[in-house]
C-alpha cells in the first residue's frame, strides 16, 4: 500500500498554484514553468522575433513573476493576463533598452537580414497559443492598432501620429477592438 505522503501531485488549481508560489515552493515553480512557458514564449518571440532574445527574456519574466506574486490581485484580473502582460512589458522593455538599440547598431546587414527574414511574424511556430488565428477576426484597421500597441509597443500617441488618425480616434477605436478581442477569448481555453 502507498503512503498518502508519497503522492505526488501533478496539477494544481489556479489558487493551489497562487497558494505555492506565494510560499516559494520549488514545485510551484516548476509547474508554472512547465505549464505556462511555451505560451509566454510565444509571445515574447512575437515581439522581439529572435530565439536568442526571447530565451534571455523568458528568463527574467520567471524571476520576475518569481520576486512580485505577492503583488497579483486576483480581483484584477486572471492570473494568466497578468503573466502575459509581465511577458509583454519585459520584451517591449528589453527592445526599448540601450544595450539593445546599441546591439543592432553594432549588427552587420547581412546578419540583421538573415536574422528578420527566418524570424519573421509570418513564422507560425512562434505563435503558441493561437493568437493569431482570433486576431483574423477583426477588422484590419484594429488588427493594425493591436499590432502596434501590443507587439511593437507604441503608444497610443505614437499610433495616432504613425497613422495620421487624431488621437481620440484612435483611443475609441483601441477599446473597441480590446472590447471585441475579449469577447473572442471569453470562450478560448
Amino acid at each position: 500500500m502507498i503512503s498518502k505522503s508519497l503522492i505526488i501531485k501533478t496539477t494544481y488549481s489556479e489558487e493551489e498554484l497562487l497558494e505555492l508560489l506565494r510560499k516559494k515552493s520549488e514545485s510551484g515553480f516548476k509547474y508554472l514553468y512547465n505549464h505556462y512557458s511555451g505560451a509566454l514564449y510565444g509571445v515574447i518571440f512575437r515581439i522581439v522575433q529572435s530565439k536568442e532574445y526571447t530565451e534571455e527574456i523568458i528568463q527574467d519574466v520567471f524571476v520576475k513573476i518569481w520576486n512580485s506574486i505577492h503583488q497579483y490581485d486576483v480581483v484584477k484580473g486572471r492570473f494568466y493576463t497578468w503573466m502575459i502582460n509581465i511577458a509583454r512589458n519585459t520584451a517591449i522593455d528589453y527592445l526599448k533598452s540601450k544595450s539593445f538599440q546599441n546591439e543592432l547598431k553594432n549588427q552587420s546587414l547581412p546578419d540583421f537580414v538573415y536574422n528578420s527574414t527566418e524570424l519573421s511574424t509570418t513564422n507560425k511556430s512562434s505563435d503558441f497559443i493561437g493568437f493569431t488565428d482570433v486576431l483574423c477576426n477583426l477588422e484590419s484597421d484594429k488588427r493594425e492598432m493591436i499590432d502596434l500597441a501590443y507587439y511593437q509597443g507604441y503608444t497610443q500617441s505614437e499610433i495616432s501620429e504613425k497613422l495620421k488618425i487624431p488621437l481620440g480616434t484612435i483611443k475609441t477605436k483601441m477599446r473597441t477592438a480590446l472590447v471585441k478581442l475579449k469577447d473572442l477569448l471569453k470562450d478560448y481555453k
